[in-house]
């Protein structure tokens, strides 16, 4: 193994899935302070895990959707078929509606459920157990391939002395793999290069303070916190050479649905003449939404913004809007690092 390899293998991981059918995640509501590690024991539970953000980006939403559905059912093979297939299909419509905009959640449920849809009627109930099992395992497999290669198509994009920010958390412990946004600045790094990352801390829930930075300094990436009021100041002084973040829902035309923040953030560089790029998987990109306007934004509880770690910041009886996401529109966005290779503008994802 390469010095470059043994350092990427270093990289946390956010969830993973043992040999004898169990499935753990790393609760990431208690980073940067305590690393726990749960086991996931019941539908019920994943569920709570992907809504509570203890398991939280687009494709490790995916990946703990699938392996939610496989633990759901393995306590319940004693079912006949008809009857377990009905389990599939209402675990799956109940752990998607843990959060709307992320696509990969639905891809990864919809594709257990089309397999299962369409297994033999004269087949066994443990054999499809199995066969929804390896899928899901080949799900997190793909992922770690994809985010790879997302990293060493993106790791080109970044020159040696480069300042690159990035929004929230599109790291390792958003994916199966290296990450996305994150997956250029970790290959770039361990094949030598030297740069600046700068993370916005991502209010409301701190994403960027608690779970970027705390991934790209135990990698020993040269990184820098801003609070996000300062990223336009930051590009102002010329300190930003490029913007790097990652996707949950990305429309037909490009517009894209990530963190909240990240449309003006996307205007700034526009100003400014910094390029931003989203890095995503290609099943982020979902070909039935036409434009952003199709895509469902997910608003969360007044809870998040009242509070901060417990610690009340706001009256309690205040008005709150507090959207998960925005839409940036594709006009403001420079290309996408996908496992495909980079795309530019004009786009039309579903002639590509």
């Amino acid at each position: 193994m390469s010095s470059s390899e043994k350092l990427l293998s270093s990289i946390p991981k956010a969830l993973y899935f043992d040999d004898e059918d169990r499935f753990f995640i790393l609760d990431q509501t208690k980073l940067p302070t305590d690393e726990v590690i749960e086991e996931q024991k019941s539908v019920e539970q994943v569920y709570d895990s992907i809504y509570q953000l203890k398991v939280r980006g687009a494709p490790a939403i995916g990946i703990a959707g699938a392996y939610g559905l496989v633990i759901s059912l393995k306590n319940s093979l004693d079912l006949d078929l008809e009857d377990f297939l009905q389990l599939v299909y209402k675990n799956a419509e109940y752990l998607n509606s843990s959060r709307p905009t992320a696509v990969n959640l639905s891809w990864a449920l919809n594709k257990l459920s089309k397999i299962a849809s369409e297994y033999p009627k004269d087949g066994t109930t443990k054999e499809l157990y199995k066969i929804l099992r390896d899928e899901a395992v080949a799900i997190h497999n793909g992922d770690i391939k994809t985010c790879r290669q997302i990293g060493e198509f993106g790791s080109e994009l970044i020159k040696e002395g480069n300042g690159v920010l990035t929004l929230c958390n599109a790291g390792a412990l958003a994916t199966g793999g290296i990450g996305t946004a994150l997956a250029p600045m970790y290959v770039a790094w361990s094949k030598g290069k030297r740069f600046k990352a700068y993370s916005s801390e991502t209010r409301p829930l701190l994403q960027g303070a608690r779970i970027t930075c705390w991934e790209l300094n135990k990698f020993g990436v040269d990184t820098t916190m801003i609070a996000d009021s300062v990223s336009s100041y930051l590009m102002k002084l010329g300190r930003v050479d490029m913007i790097v973040v990652g996707a949950d829902r990305v429309a037909n035309n490009g517009d894209t649905a990530n963190k909240i923040g990240t449309s003006s953030l996307a205007i700034n560089a526009k100003f400014y003449g910094v390029p931003l790029y989203i890095a995503c998987p290609y099943s982020t990109i979902d070909t039935n939404s036409k434009s952003g306007a199709d895509i469902v934004v997910e608003e969360r509880g007044k809870e998040e913004l009242i509070y901060i770690k417990g610690q009340q910041i706001a009256p309690k009886d205040i008005k709150v809007f507090n959207p998960a996401f925005d839409v940036t529109d594709s006009s403001l966005i420079a290309g996408f690092i996908t496992e495909k290779g980079i795309i530019r503008p004009p786009y039309n994802f579903s002639k590509s």
